[in-house]
């Protein structure tokens, strides 16, 4: 399993190599992904809907009766292959299984500014937000049908009384109470009885991004920090500079201060000041590297508090010719003039 699940938006012109980066390099050489089900794929669309990420009720007619299915969406899908992933690594007495590692899934979303991404997630938004350990750093509530797709897709066998489920067996765990399997899931962090699920560290959602059509559907700030960011230019080169740019969490907070007070002295340029500094958990870690701050940072700046007017921009690097900062990617190659500018800046 990978120390650390890959949550990344990789973003360029179209035709830049980004799907083909994913299938490519990402999934077999740096996740270790071989067996096709644990590659999931979607596509956002403006008709994509949180239905088909989560999964939906359909009909179908059998015997010339209409009834109707819950069939799972991409989300679920993979949610309930990391899990049983996970499952699969111990026996029925809750023991590790010797030299068995847990295989990584990759949820992989093209196009994702498409759809409308914050209607698509919806509640799964809050899970995107990870510790250290990999783990969603909050939980969220399926509903009764979802929750019942899911246990099925776990291999789950249940009994029922008054519509409440009393026994439950989820391979490698036998029939039983579903407060005595509450405890032995516990290292799932699968809430049986609250029924709430976060995302586990062996699932990685990659997803790509054409930055020519970034204005189909806004994407909020706050569902932007939430991912890492890799920028691949018109020549299809990942753009990554090497290097640490700040080495300690004070340097970064006082480099955010600076860079919010240029925000704010050049409001003017600015739809919605508010929403568009950027706070001292927009990137997390004691080290920060340069290329966290060129794709992660840079981006948000140029693509969504610059966005009508480079001009700030030109100035505050000290650009003559307005020529030379026509697209992000002009941009992302002045990392150190950018990070030095900024440190300079008076407050």
């Amino acid at each position: 399993m990978s120390s650390k699940p890959i949550q990344k938006i990789i973003f360029g012109s179209p035709g830049t190599g980004k799907s083909y980066m994913i299938d490519k390099t990402i999934i077999p050489e740096e996740l270790k992904i071989n067996k096709p089900e644990n590659i999931i794929k979607a596509v956002f669309h403006p008709e994509y809907t949180h239905g088909d990420f989560m999964g939906k009720l359909l009909p179908m007619t059998q015997d010339g009766q209409v009834e109707y299915n819950f069939y799972e969406g991409h989300f679920l899908k993979a949610l309930s292959q990391a899990y049983k992933n996970i499952l699969s690594t111990y026996d029925k007495h809750e023991n590790k299984i010797e030299g068995k590692e847990v295989e990584n899934v990759a949820l992989v979303i093209d196009e994702i500014n498409r759809g409308n991404s914050s209607a698509i997630f919806g509640s799964i938004f809050q899970l995107l937000d990870r510790e250290e350990d990999g783990w969603s750093s909050y939980t969220t509530s399926i509903n009764g049908v979802m929750f019942i797709k899911l246990l099925e897709l776990l291999d789950g066998d249940f009994s029922k009384k008054n519509n409440e489920i009393t026994h439950l067996s989820i391979p490698p765990f036998n029939s039983q109470s579903i407060m005595s399997l509450q405890q032995k899931l516990k290292f799932l962090n699968f809430d049986l009885i609250n029924k709430t699920i976060r995302i586990p560290p062996n699932l990685s959602i990659i997803a790509t991004m054409n930055t020519s059509d970034s204005s189909i559907y806004y994407m909020d700030s706050a569902f932007k920090r939430r991912w890492d960011w890799e920028f691949i230019d018109i020549n299809s080169n990942l753009i990554k500079s090497g290097g640490t740019a700040f080495n300690n969490r004070s340097d970064w907070e006082s480099f955010i201060r600076k860079l919010n007070s240029f925000i704010k002295n050049n409001h003017s340029y600015i739809r919605g000041i508010e929403d568009k500094q950027v706070g001292k958990y927009f990137i997390k870690g004691d080290v920060i590297s340069k290329s966290v701050v060129q794709s992660k940072l840079m981006f948000f700046i140029w693509d969504s508090v610059f966005t009508r007017d480079k001009k700030p921009l030109l100035e505050l690097l000290d650009i003559k010719d307005k020529n030379e900062l026509i697209t992000f990617g002009d941009f992302s190659t002045k990392i150190d003039n950018f990070i030095k500018r900024v440190e300079s800046y008076n407050v």
